[in-house]
Parts: structure tokens; C-alpha cells; sequence
């Protein structure tokens, strides 16, 4: 039977993009102030979960919802089942958007919107491919289990939650609709690290607070802080416009009750690219150093502005690797905050590490850092996953890349984590090309709208050659 599956989509423009819009339209950050029992992560995860599963029954799909913690549907029926994750959480929208980030804009066809190409544009391309084969009634001798999630941007407890209750078991194999093709076949470990320190000064300069940073995957694109010291604002200004000169950020500051506030801007990014961004706190940190300060805040200042300032390798913290499957340990400087009040004040690095070394090597060499108190690790970890080429879920997703778009199919391995690794036999499959802009994590965050039309079709292609 041969399927025009690019026409099939064709077919269905103008209902995929209604409801990727109705999806793009709700704020699905996650909003711990306001998370209860019936929400765990905010009411805005929860919302767009109940769109999905919406979605889901009307178009005929047996659903569930796991204590809005995370939904699936099911598709077709045989003893193998093939996991679709996907997640519905976004990342905080932050500053700088063009357009309200909540109000979805088609301009000189991109789309944007917050979670346009992370991760609602791609859920919605691969649910129509599925939905193309209901629709068609293909005949299938494998189960499809789509599940949906809602805390993948922060620590994946909605899947921990998801597993623990369900009551079903794994997906035999799968993957998730969240990166790029051809493919993701590998991804590195991810762990959070936080520094501690103290929060006194010693010096003739006080720096009574410093913070930034929303998420621990983002690369923060603003750093403020409150300080004092013997000096006038006009030489602050002075100062200030050299660094910014030379740099490439902007900032304000101003006086108030004989404190100074500034602010530097940079520019948001994934985490696990960091290099693609500009830290406006390790710069923030970066310009503070130069003065007088002492004590703790002096550590915290020289290890925020001079260590980790533009060390996304981890050279001069000292715990660079490299591994030649994998690649580079990656290091975000994501979260920070400095209260001089405080006896704990923190920075969070997020690393993406290869093979070859672990959460518990580069703990050990964090702790050795002047100044740094203590080192604790985030509880969520993953460790290094990998899915061989020779597996038949890789060489079939590559097969249908190939045929679809003309182009060569090969293994990728990734900073990025995706559901994809929930499976043992488990990747990310699109749904952004080779040579696509990445906006995720950023402001103006955009899809292009032809380039979701053509996931589609690969997915419903890839779908049904995996469980026909």
C-alpha cells in the first residue's frame, strides 16, 4: 500500500494548527507558588494537560490522566508497544519577546510562542502522524501508548509519578518528539550541583544581594544586585559604560538610600548549550569582582565572575572531559543567589556529562574551589544513555527520514535530555531539520510553521512502519 503521507497532512493544515494554537495558548510554566494537590506543578501544566487529553476523546482515543501529574492515550492493539513521550511544561517566558508569548503569532511563517519548538509545535506534528493512521485505518499489530508529561523542564518528577502509578509497564521501545532528526540516539548524563557559601562581607564594599536565573536548564539573561561602597554613582557610570563597551551586554544602575542597584543584560539559552548564550550574572559577577569587596561575597564574586565566567567546558573550574563517543561535559552557571542575611546562598551548575565520568568526580573537584562551602547534589539525575545504530527502532526512524527529506541519516548525541531515555530502547526523533535556528529556552521562541507540516508527515510515516 503506498501513502501519500505529505499529502495526508495537507489535509489536516488548517485542524493541526487550531489546535497546536489552542495548546501554544496557555501558560504551562510550571508555578510552585501555586501547586496543591490537584495541581502539582501550578494550575498551567494542569490546563494544558486536560487540552491534550481534550483533544485525545474527540478524536476517539481511550485516555487517562494520572493525578494531572501526566496523561496518555492508546492507539491499535498487539502484544509490543511503542512509547510516544512528549511534554506539555514550559519554560518560564522571561524578557525580550517581540510578541506576548502566550498569544501565538504566524510572522514571515514562523510561529512563535513559548513551547512553539519546545515542546507543543512537535507534540502536535506527532500527534496528527498518529492521528493520520486512525484516520486512514491502517492496519497495525503493535500498541501505541502517547503520554504526555508536564515537569520535563524541571525535574521529571511527572514521570517518576507516572510510573510509579499507572500500573502499566514500559513501552517495550519509543521515542520523543523534543530535539531534532535525523535523530537522537544518545544523550549525556545530567546532574545539578549547587555551591555553597556564606554570606558575609569583609570588606569596604558590601554586596548585600545578588540573584538571576529562572531555570537551572537556562542560561540566566539577567543578573542584579544590590551593593554599597565608598565610591559615587558617577564613577559606577563611569565604569560601567567601559565594561559595557567591551562586552556584549547591556545594564542600568542606579542609586537609592546610598545603595546601588544594577542590572545586567544578556541573552537566554538552553542549558545544555550554554556557549549559545550570554550569562548577564557571571557578567554582572564579572564587573563586581574588580572592587573591594571581602569575605564570603568576595568568593562568591570572583568564583560567579571569574571561574565560571564563560567556562561552559569547565576548564578553569577543573572538570573538563571529554569522551570521543560523546563529546564535552557542558557546564550552565543556571541559578544564583546571594542574600548577605543568609548563611546559605547558592549557585546551581548544570552539567551535561559524557561517559567516562560521573556526578561524584565532579562534586569532588567543585569542593575544592576556594571560598565554596559545601556541595550538594540535586536529587533528579540521569546518567549517560545510548541506543546502538543497529537497533531496528534507529535504522526504521532513519529509513523514514531518508526516504521522506533525501537526505543522509546519522546518529546524534546530545547535551540535551529528552524522554527519549525513559526507555531502554528509547531516542528523540525531530521535530526541528538540520540547520534550523534554535530558539529554545530563548525570547522570541519560534517554529517554522512548513517545518512542523513536514514532521508530520515523517512521523506518520515512522509511526506506522514501526507498528504496521
Amino acid at each position: 500500500m503506498s501513502i501519500d503521507f505529505k499529502a495526508e497532512v495537507d489535509k489536516r493544515r488548517e485542524a493541526m494548527m487550531a489546535d497546536l494554537f489552542s495548546l501554544l495558548a496557555i501558560n504551562s510554566e510550571r508555578d510552585d507558588s501555586l501547586a496543591d494537590k490537584e495541581h502539582p506543578f501550578g494550575p498551567g501544566p494542569v490546563l494544558a494537560l486536560e487540552k491534550f487529553l481534550e483533544m485525545a476523546e474527540r478524536d476517539g482515543y481511550e485516555t487517562r490522566n494520572v493525578d494531572n501529574y501526566a496523561g496518555h492515550f492508546t492507539f491499535g492493539q498487539g502484544e509490543e508497544e511503542l512509547g510516544i513521550f512528549a511534554h506539555l511544561d514550559v519554560v518560564p517566558a522571561g524578557s525580550g519577546w517581540k510578541t506576548d508569548p502566550y498569544k501565538p503569532q504566524i510572522i514571515d511563517g514562523k510561529l512563535y510562542a513559548r513551547g512553539a519548538s519546545d515542546d507543543k509545535g512537535p507534540t502536535m506534528a506527532c500527534y496528527y502522524g498518529l492521528k493520520i493512521i486512525k484516520d486512514l485505518g491502517l492496519p497495525v499489530s503493535k500498541r501505541v501508548r502517547f503520554v504526555v508529561g508536564t515537569d520535563e523542564e524541571s525535574g521529571w518528577a511527572d514521570m517518576d509519578y507516572y510510573f510509579a502509578h499507572v500500573g502499566l509497564p514500559k513501552p517495550d521501545f519509543g521515542f520523543s518528539p523534543d530535539a531534532e532528526f535525523p535523530i537522537i540516539n544518545g544523550e549525556k548524563g545530567n546532574i545539578t550541583e549547587y555551591l555553597h557559601f556564606d554570606g558575609a562581607n569583609d570588606g569596604d564594599f558590601v554586596l548585600h544581594s545578588l540573584s538571576g536565573g529562572l531555570r537551572e536548564n537556562m542560561v540566566p539573561e539577567a543578573g542584579r544586585a544590590v551593593f554599597s561602597g565608598p565610591v559615587d554613582l558617577a564613577f559606577l557610570q563611569e565604569k560601567l559604560a567601559a565594561f559595557t563597551a567591551k562586552n556584549p551586554v547591556s545594564a542600568s544602575l542606579t542609586e537609592e538610600a546610598g545603595r546601588f542597584q544594577l542590572e545586567v543584560i544578556g541573552k537566554s539559552a538552553h542549558g545544555a548549550s550554554p556557549a549559545s548564550g550570554i550569562n548577564g550574572v557571571t557578567y554582572l559577577a564579572n564587573f563586581l569582582s574588580q572592587f573591594d569587596f571581602a569575605g564570603p561575597a568576595k568568593d562568591y564574586l570572583i568564583i560567579a565572575g571569574q571561574i565560571l565566567h564563560q567556562d561552559h567546558f569547565g576548564q578553569a573550574t577543573g572538570v573538563a572531559f571529554e569522551d570521543e563517543k560523546m563529546g564535552k561535559l557542558t557546564m550552565n552557571a543556571g541559578v544564583f543567589s546571594f542574600d548577605a542575611a543568609s548563611s546559605d546562598n547558592r549557585i546551581a551548575l548544570n552539567f551535561r556529562f559524557p561517559q567516562g565520568t560521573d556526578e561524584k568526580k565532579i562534586q569532588a573537584v567543585l569542593e575544592g574551589l576556594e571560598g565554596v562551602r559545601e556541595v550538594s547534589l540535586s536529587q533528579h539525575m540521569h546518567t549517560p544513555h545510548y541506543t546502538p545504530m543497529e537497533d531496528e527502532l534507529v535504522s526504521t526512524l532513519l529509513s523514514v527520514y531518508e526516504k521522506q527529506t533525501g537526505l543522509k541519516g546519522h546518529e546524534q548525541i546530545i547535551g540535551g535530555g529528552t524522554f527519549g531515555r525513559l526507555l531502554k530502547r528509547g531516542v528523540a526523533f525531530g521535530a526541528m531539520f538540520p540547520g534550523y535556528t534554535d530558539t529554545m529556552h530563548q525570547a522570541n521562541e519560534f517554529a517554522d510553521v512548513e517545518d512542523l507540516y513536514r514532521a508530520a508527515a515523517i512521523y506518520a510515516e515512522a509511526i506506522y512502519e514501526l507498528i504496521k
